[in-house]
């Protein structure tokens, strides 16, 4: 357990965790709350992630963006492989206190590690759904920031398909 955990309150009351002035964030059944970063200037979504109470302590003490990585089961540091840190300007925690709100400057430009500026770099068309055939998605980001190969040399990605 945590050191830092004295920094969270407890959530004594709906009033107290909806309207009150202390920090008692509900993590889910696996420890964990959503975390949706936008930069800070455009308001781009640039990624979803997770964090555990550890990501969510070293995120409020360091100024820079700490998740839970669910697919490697580790504490990761946002930047600290391809330097690309994202650098808190807000963080925010919804009414409910189960999800949080990071608006970042990112050092070097990209938070995606495939290589684009955004994990949401593609799009669904919406409307028809096609018969039988898996649905299209629309690139709406063609140019890379950074080429993966370079930064994380020939690593298997680390996500689970």
């Amino acid at each position: 357990m945590s050191a830092h955990l004295k920094w969270f309150g407890k959530r004594d009351s709906v009033g107290e965790v909806e309207e009150g002035k202390i920090l008692a964030p509900r993590f889910d059944e696996r420890g964990l709350v959503p975390a949706v970063t936008t930069d800070a200037v455009s308001g781009e979504l640039l990624m979803l992630g997770y964090m555990n109470a550890e990501a969510l302590e070293k995120t409020i003490e360091t100024g820079e963006a700490y998740y839970w990585s669910r697919s490697r089961k580790c504490l990761w540091h946002k930047g600290a492989t391809s330097g690309l840190i994202q650098k808190i300007v807000e963080l925010r925690i919804d009414d409910d206190q189960d999800a949080v709100w990071l608006r970042v400057s990112v050092v070097g430009g990209a938070s995606c590690h495939v290589g684009y500026r955004s994990c949401f770099y593609r799009a669904i068309k919406t409307g028809d759904k096609p018969d039988n055939v898996p649905i299209e998605l629309e690139f709406k980001e063609y140019k890379k920031i950074f080429d993966p190969k370079e930064v994380y040399g020939d690593a298997p990605n680390p996500t689970k398909l």
